[in-house]
């Protein structure tokens, strides 16, 4: 299988176990664990077994697993204490509580990881197009920030792989809500691209990415502490699942991090 590791990541194969990890987490490695799988294994839709055998290569505690029972694209984010808690109908978790772990699904949307290593806090989020107009980024620092105290210019963040432009292509409707949304940060002719026109629609591409970061700028955060994977999902369908590609056929990627 292709290795995707570049100068952001690095591409993990323990065994028959595939991963990806930001180099800069890890020079947390004491004090976080992350990853976002591969097609490798299904961790979406089995009896646990994978799950088990992933939390093993990273050498966290799976009975501290928390999932999302349903992400919805929205921009709520839940603080999590316990991990007998439930979170359901939310895309995005955060904790300072140590061995918790959460794991997150995604197949083109966007995986943002944040760590506060100055307030030992954590977040996970699950940021699709709707979220991303929805601000969840800003939304879940904000969190940080208003239950931790977290200042944003301590805040590490990793934004994971997602669709890139070359492939986020919308009609009208989408790009008329982005252009909307943020038509403030004076910037819509790199976040918006035009397109082809198909079967008699105009088409535009999207770059989430940029807007994610510029969003996260504007919070607070410093531009050296957010990074990019700068991987395409779509791009990289070989080796990472894609809604794009496969529609409702498409499996998960997992997202995983945890305060150890």
């Amino acid at each position: 299988m292709k290795n995707l590791s570049n100068n952001n990541i690095i591409h993990i194969k323990d065994g028959d176990i595939e991963y990806l990890q930001f180099r800069k987490l890890l020079e947390y490695k004491d004090k976080v664990k992350h990853c976002y799988t591969t097609k490798s294994n299904d961790y979406e839709v089995d009896d646990g077994v994978n799950y088990k055998r992933l939390y093993n290569s990273l050498k966290l505690d799976y009975n501290k697993l928390v999932k999302i029972k349903e992400q919805i694209h929205s921009n709520y984010v839940q603080v999590i204490n316990s991990e007998e808690e439930k979170p359901d109908k939310v895309d995005g978790l955060i904790t300072n509580k140590k061995e918790i772990s959460f794991s997150l699904r995604f197949a083109d949307c966007t995986p943002i990881y944040l760590y506060d290593p100055v307030k030992d806090v954590i977040g996970d989020i699950h940021s699709g197009w709707k979220g991303t107009v929805g601000k969840i980024a800003q939304v879940a620092v904000r969190k940080m920030m208003q239950e931790y105290n977290s200042n944003p210019e301590d805040i590490i963040c990793c934004i994971g792989p997602a669709i890139g432009k070359c492939h986020f292509e919308v009609d009208e409707d989408v790009k008329n809500i982005f252009e909307n949304t943020f038509s403030y940060m004076n910037m819509n002719n790199r976040i918006i691209e035009k397109g082809e026109i198909k079967e008699g629609k105009q088409k535009y591409f999207i770059d989430t990415n940029l807007i994610n970061r510029t969003m996260l700028e504007e919070i607070g955060l410093l531009k050296e502490n957010i990074i990019e994977s700068n991987i395409c999902t779509v791009c990289n369908k070989e080796v990472l699942h894609s809604y794009r590609v496969d529609g409702e056929n498409a499996g998960r990627n997992t997202a995983i991090m945890s305060l150890i």
